[in-house]
């Protein structure tokens, strides 16, 4: 699980009465896809013909630009973790960040899912000779040198307070 049971209101937009404006929303979702495209061709070398990953990407930073709606962005990241469902490894966590990133229009808090995700790629995904915990500490560093400096603050606790539930990886 990586949403937490009671909703952090500043994943909450304020006209559903939270505190998170649609900018900081918007700059969620980027950031997001942004860690889902980092790892991307874990599941591409595994999976070429199937595109589903790649448009939930597409899919999150149009509805950033305003191009899709929500609903759209939502399903086209259902998609990529479909195409997550009979994979392993790096591979299966590259979709599944993916996906989470297409979720982000729906409820800003996904943004977790999808850096926690690409980091278990890219942890899964370490060359021989390489410790998986460099690798991951490697990617959650380049999230967050990726971070925005409106969101950081904000992405930074999330990552403290939901970091148990998100197997540990922002342990950078």
């Amino acid at each position: 699980m990586i949403l937490p049971k009671e909703r952090d209101p500043r994943f909450v937009t304020i006209r559903r009465g939270g505190t998170l404006t649609d900018a900081d929303h918007r700059l969620l979702a980027l950031w997001a896809a942004t860690c889902a495209e980092h790892v991307l061709g874990l599941f591409e070398s595994a999976r070429p013909e199937d595109p589903r990953p790649r448009q939930a990407i597409e899919h999150a930073r149009s509805w950033v630009r305003g191009d899709v709606r929500m609903m759209q962005a939502r399903a086209a990241g259902g998609h990529a973790m479909g195409a997550a469902r009979d994979l392993r490894g790096a591979a299966r966590h590259a979709a599944y960040a993916a996906g989470q990133a297409g979720a982000v229009a729906h409820v800003a808090a996904h943004e977790l899912g999808a850096a926690a995700y690409a980091i278990k790629a890219a942890r899964a995904a370490a060359p021989e000779g390489t410790s998986q915990n460099e690798a991951r500490r490697l990617e959650c560093q380049w999230q967050r040198d990726q971070l925005p400096e409106e969101i950081r603050e904000l992405v930074l606790d999330d990552q403290r307070l939901r970091n148990d539930i998100c197997w540990s990886v922002f342990d950078c």
